[in-house]
């Protein structure tokens, strides 16, 4: 042994770095069964990996485009932004992330609004991204929910909410937790009156965004392996000191427990989002 504690390890000539041309963000590594994948492969399989079936979360817009008929997206109240009613600090002041957010995303808040077609029938949507603080819910987000189901009452159409949500924003407080009534009530109006109201859950799918319109629909349909409840695992285990079932809070564990109503994959969503609707709607097509 002791000759080849004599061994030196080679060294190495230092190499002179030079500027690269190599492009960056052409590959990705899947988070969920490790394999490579191009990029481009990704964005034309819809976020979703080609190896494992991983959903990646989707931006509002990029959702939008998934779904409703090519140039019928017409957006309302993409104007409205949050203010900061509390003066809320912690780190840093509230006011400071909401211009962060907006910088880094380009939009006032992380849910938009409006209605589109989805094969040629005219629905209202409201569709948050988690990119802005979370998905989580301020009273901007309250409000464009509402006014989606609004406008699905006014016009007599169906109304589409795609959650993505880490739950109710803090920095507004109980402005923030009055939005599930608000949206609530909303929602009701639209029971009352006979119109379609599907809830679609996505990774994740929490808080108080999970406690109220999101799992109110009249279908509530949810993508494979999503988070969805109110508080999540980590809180629970240690609130109750026991350890929870493999797969809980999972899109598959709830609907074999019977909270959600169907699992369908990303690229089926605007198929089954149409044959509901019609199913749904009091007059087809209308």
């Amino acid at each position: 042994m002791g000759h080849f504690h004599q061994v030196k390890n080679p060294k190495l000539k230092n190499l002179k770095k030079g500027p690269t041309t190599t492009p960056t963000g052409l590959w990705k590594k899947c988070v969920s069964c490790s394999e490579i994948m191009q990029t481009d492969r990704l964005e034309e399989n819809f976020q979703v990996c080609p190896y494992c079936e991983h959903h990646y979360r989707m931006g509002a817009q990029e959702r939008i485009s998934l779904l409703c008929d090519e140039g019928s997206f017409e957006e309302v109240a993409s104007e409205l932004t949050s203010n900061d009613p509390l003066q809320f600090t912690d780190k840093i002041d509230y006011s400071k992330r909401l211009d962060a957010a907006y910088k880094s995303t380009g939009v006032k808040d992380g849910t938009v609004c409006g209605v589109g077609l989805v094969e040629g029938q005219p629905v209202a949507f409201a569709v948050m991204d988690f990119r802005f603080m979370g998905g989580s819910m301020g009273v901007v987000t309250g409000e464009k929910v509402a006014l989606a189901m609004d406008m699905a009452f006014e016009k007599k159409i169906p109304c589409v909410v795609i959650s993505c949500s880490g739950g109710a924003r803090m920095q507004e407080g109980i402005l923030s937790l009055m939005q599930m009534a608000k949206t609530s009530a909303s929602r009701a109006r639209l029971k009352e009156a006979g119109l379609p109201y599907i809830s679609v859950l996505t990774d994740p799918t929490t808080g108080g965004c999970a406690a109220s319109y999101a799992m109110l629909g009249d279908l509530n349909i949810a993508e494979p392996k999503a988070l969805i409840g109110f508080a999540g695992p980590r809180v629970i285990e240690q609130s109750i000191r026991q350890t929870l079932p493999d797969g809980f809070q999972r899109s598959e564990f709830l609907q074999e427990h019977g909270f959600i109503d169907r699992i369908c994959h990303r690229k089926e969503l605007k198929k089954e989002l149409s044959f509901f609707l019609r199913l749904l709607s009091p007059v087809s097509g209308t």
